[in-house]
């Protein structure tokens, strides 16, 4: 008889429940969070196991690849889609979540997500390690422009290489606001040299990579956009067509559809924050920085007469997204000229 099970993970210990094709709960119980904990918990030669599902989360590609590499047949599931079906059940508990996604397997009422390689993992790391650095100074200089404005001190429109030595300017015979200026401006510096590093690393990597130069040919398209680009999408064989890769990104109009009634909202945004932070940004470089004409360029420059720029700028990261897909795939660098475009959008 074959066997289902179910895995909700937490932090400290995973509850499992395990199903045979009736639907009788076999076992239940809970397991250290760990891939060898869960391994020599699975691996009984009782159970025949035919699925086994959990939950992405923060734990889950770690415990996949433990899992896969076992040999188990583990499938990761999408949150809102288990979120949707464990909603169902009167009480939410550690327990009942295992049962329901061991019931979903049992089903096959799941919706599988991709597990990112170890390589995207590391890219994506280091980009938001990156990004967070960025964050944490601006918010530290942010805050020291506030403490001075208090006292009557602005600071003004100055560079971020000019802006200690403005601040020091400006408190200079004031002893005591400047001990309290010293150990903010000190953590300011030390934050831009570590996101120096990173930003030096990323460089380097984006370099090395052929996909990233392939993808660098594009207006407006940097190392931080096609590295970003190639630690989201990952593989580009997961995706039946380019024109696939716009909804993943949270980039399409949402349908909301209901006898007679249709409307068409704004973008979804269930894609991922940074991809579509970073692919708004090489957009609107491409339509107001970028000198040099291209096909793309023009495309984006009537839907601006047309729609406005904010759509403009919306619907050229979306077109964006699908030409660096097919690129990727094609293994063709971008071409300037429409007649000579292998993309069709």
């Amino acid at each position: 008889m074959k066997h289902y099970i179910g895995l909700d993970v937490s932090l400290k210990e995973t509850s499992v429940c395990i199903i045979d094709e009736t639907g009788k709960i076999c076992h239940e119980g809970k397991v250290v969070s760990h891939p060898d904990d869960l391994i020599a918990a699975l691996k009984d030669p009782n159970w025949r196991i035919e699925r086994v599902g959990l939950e992405a989360g923060p734990l889950s590609q770690w415990l996949f690849e433990g899992l896969a590499k076992a040999g188990l047949p583990v499938i990761c599931i999408e949150t809102r889609h288990t979120k949707a079906f464990l909603k169902a059940q009167p009480n939410k508990s550690d327990r009942n979540d295992a049962r329901g996604i061991a019931q979903m397997m049992r089903v096959s009422l799941y919706r599988p997500v991709h597990v990112k390689t170890l390589t995207s993992q590391k890219r994506r790391a280091l980009l938001t390690a990156r990004k967070l650095l960025q964050e944490k100074a601006l918010a530290i200089e942010n805050d020291i422009r506030g403490l001075l404005r208090n006292f009557g001190l602005k600071v003004g429109i100055v560079g971020a290489i000019k802006f200690e030595q403005r601040v020091r300017a400006l408190t200079e015979g004031m002893s005591d606001l400047s001990e309290i200026i010293e150990p903010l401006l000190d953590a300011r510096g030390k934050l831009h040299q570590h996101f120096a590093t990173l930003h030096r690393k990323l460089l380097a990597i984006a370099r090395d990579d052929e996909v990233c130069r392939r993808l660098m040919t594009i207006p407006g398209v940097g190392p931080v956009v096609a590295l970003g680009y190639t630690a989201t999408i990952d593989i580009p064989a997961r995706f039946r067509n380019s024109k696939a890769v716009g909804p993943v990104l949270g980039l399409t109009p949402v349908l909301h559809e209901s006898g007679e009634s249709r409307r068409i909202g704004r973008i979804s945004l269930c894609g991922e924050d940074m991809m579509q932070t970073l692919l708004y940004e090489a957009a609107q470089v491409l339509l107001t920085r970028v000198t040099k004409w291209s096909w793309l360029k023009a495309w984006a420059m009537n839907i601006a007469k047309r729609r406005g720029r904010q759509k403009a700028i919306v619907a050229l990261a979306r077109r964006l997204a699908v030409i660096m897909h097919r690129m990727w795939s094609d293994g063709t660098p971008f071409r300037w000229t429409k007649e000579s475009t292998p993309v069709a959008v």
